[in-house]
């Protein structure tokens, strides 16, 4: 039986609102800024210096520049050398944090490659969020600061996401092998939601 649920979505697709509703109508824990707040915690870092690293890729000079230092860019350690904090061992921790919240069960994970870290585990359904492209930008210029070009941070965001999972997990995100279900939110995440609790066999909390 499921008792972990990722979720993997577009920017604006409304994936993470999508997991907070989930999580809330299941009683399960949501795994998303708590999970930041505890690479922070585990890095002894500032919360906003590990979401500034969050789902990101460092650039190509850096990784370079990292291989020199340490003398081989695949040996660096699990532990995290809080002078050396950067995207590489953002996403270490953060699939550390992952495991163990599988582990424990019960909880909706929110992307950081959680269908790809928890890929051969039974007890866990992957579901991945897209959106039809205008639906996506008018949800996000409720949340972007005035100004802001809504579709390129969304093209960027996505670019993003799309780079780490390359990058970590050396897979496509949009691999529809990695999800149980893919589905479109422009159904309403109110039916969404009720289709991957149907999907995963997974029955609301009693009210």
């Amino acid at each position: 039986m499921f008792n972990v649920i990722t979720i993997s979505r577009e920017y604006g697709s409304g994936g993470g609102t999508l997991a907070e509703m989930l999580a809330d109508g299941l009683g399960w824990k949501l795994v998303n800024q708590s999970l930041v707040e505890e690479v922070a915690k585990r890095a002894k870092i500032d919360p906003e210096i590990a979401a500034r690293y969050d789902e990101c890729v460092d650039p190509w000079f850096h990784r370079l520049v990292k291989s020199l230092w340490q003398g081989g860019y695949e040996g660096l350690a699990t532990t995290v050398d809080t002078r050396m904090v950067d995207s590489e061992a953002m996403a270490r921790l953060a699939g550390e944090i992952i495991r163990e919240a599988a582990l424990l069960g019960q909880c909706v994970i929110v992307g950081r490659g959680g269908q790809c870290i928890l890929r051969q585990r039974d007890n866990v359904f992957h579901v991945s969020v897209f959106g039809p492209h205008q639906q996506k930008i008018e949800r996000m210029r409720n949340r972007l600061a005035p100004g802001t070009d809504a579709e390129r941070f969304m093209e960027e965001t996505d670019r993003r996401r799309a780079a780490y999972i390359s990058r970590f997990y050396g897979e496509d995100w949009k691999d529809r092998r990695l999800y149980h279900l893919v589905i479109s939110s422009v159904l309403g995440l109110e039916t969404v939601r009720d289709t991957v609790l149907c999907a995963a066999g997974l029955p609301p909390k009693a009210s």
